[in-house]
């Protein structure tokens, strides 16, 4: 019944257009702004009441994505939609969409159980022992003061399936090979070590001054690089994927560097090279997947040409041989066949006259 005083903490005013009727303050037209610590005061100033005014919005739909980094496990994050600018706090569950008779007897209402969340990973929760052939629906719900909204999300463990990036990135100079680095990983510790579900991987590598990247993939856990730079220093990456071809690749692992070793026979020349010449090989990168090295051919490949070249030189001599005396036969049997007739001609008429001369006498 008798006067009070409204104030607002830290303003000197209250909300423009607001009024006090019968004791109680009225704010007509209220936004975030008019947030706050309102108290009634006494004609003396005295504390009567005071009442911490909170304005928001209803949640949003949130945003929700899924990743499994493994076949067993599968974890899922999300953000909201709106800021509320409340309190807010999340309910997150899931449920098996294809049930085996077993469990649907077990389970009436079908397998739902709950996505964990982490409190040191604040808007993820993961679902442990997933089966990698099922189907699940995952329900990510958002409640703050004013209400809640939720979102329904149909995942397969094919779809989501990102293993984490290999581990153990290690790369070598071959001795006495220019042109070759030699790259060995590890499967990520996040990866389950049996024989069913394997991964193939993606190599990627560059001398530092490039910009272009060479890929190569494989299946083995090492590889040769060939093409490389001698005396350049590259860096090189490895990423993975389901071996069969499920889910997306791995993001790339953390670099590692080596330089290939010079070749003796042309390490003079190459430290005539200049700063401008490898300026512009660093502008003009190539882009082939085995681009011209610098140096020339390792010493290995120069004696291998060497030696094709005496085995192809020593058949085309020993062909040549050949010909050569079969055609040396051929004329001389011709000759023999020319004198034969006239050797019998003269033999005959020799015998024939013998017996004219005895008669004679």
């Amino acid at each position: 019944s008798s006067p009070v005083q409204w104030r607002r903490a830290g303003a000197a005013a209250l909300p423009e257009g607001s009024a006090i009727r019968q004791g109680g303050l009225v704010l007509p037209c209220t936004g975030l702004a008019a947030a706050g610590t309102y108290s009634c005061h006494s004609e003396d100033g005295g504390l009567l009441h005071a009442v911490s005014l909170q304005l928001g919005h209803l949640p949003g739909v949130p945003f929700v994505s899924c990743r499994a980094s493994n076949y067993e496990n599968f974890s899922c994050s999300w953000t909201s939609s709106l800021e509320t600018f409340l309190p807010t706090r999340y309910i997150t569950t899931y449920r098996k969409k294809s049930l085996t008779g077993e469990e649907k007897r077990r389970n009436k209402n079908g397998h739902v159980g709950p996505c964990l969340q982490d409190p040191a990973r604040p808007g993820t929760c993961t679902v442990h022992g997933s089966e990698f052939w099922s189907s699940y629906r995952l329900n990510i719900t958002e409640v703050n003061p004013l209400g809640s909204s939720f979102r329904l999300l149909d995942i397969t463990m094919q779809a989501i399936i990102k293993p984490d990036p290999p581990e153990g990135l290690v790369v070598e100079p071959i001795p006495l090979a220019p042109r070759r680095l030699h790259v060995s990983w590890k499967y990520p510790s996040s990866w389950p070590k049996e024989p069913h579900f394997q991964l193939r991987f993606r190599l990627q590598y560059r001398p530092v001054i490039h910009h272009s990247w060479s890929v190569v993939e494989t299946v083995n856990l090492s590889e040769v690089i060939t093409d490389a730079f001698a005396g350049l220093e590259h860096v090189v990456q490895v990423s993975a994927k389901d071996f069969l071809d499920a889910g997306n690749w791995s993001e790339w692992s953390t670099e590692a560097r080596a330089t290939p070793v010079r070749d003796p026979a042309t390490a003079a020349s190459e430290e005539t090279t200049t700063d401008a010449s490898l300026e512009s090989l660093a502008k003009e990168p190539s882009r082939a997947p085995n681009p011209e090295p610098i140096n020339h051919s390792d010493p290995l490949e120069k004696i291998a040409i060497l030696v094709s070249l005496g085995i192809f030189a020593f058949f085309v001599l020993a062909a040549v041989l050949i010909i050569t005396i079969l055609i040396w036969l051929r004329v001389r049997k011709h000759g023999k066949d020319k004198t034969k007739p006239h050797n019998f001609l003269v033999a005959a008429t020799h015998l024939k006259a013998l017996p004219s001369e005895s008669g004679c006498r």
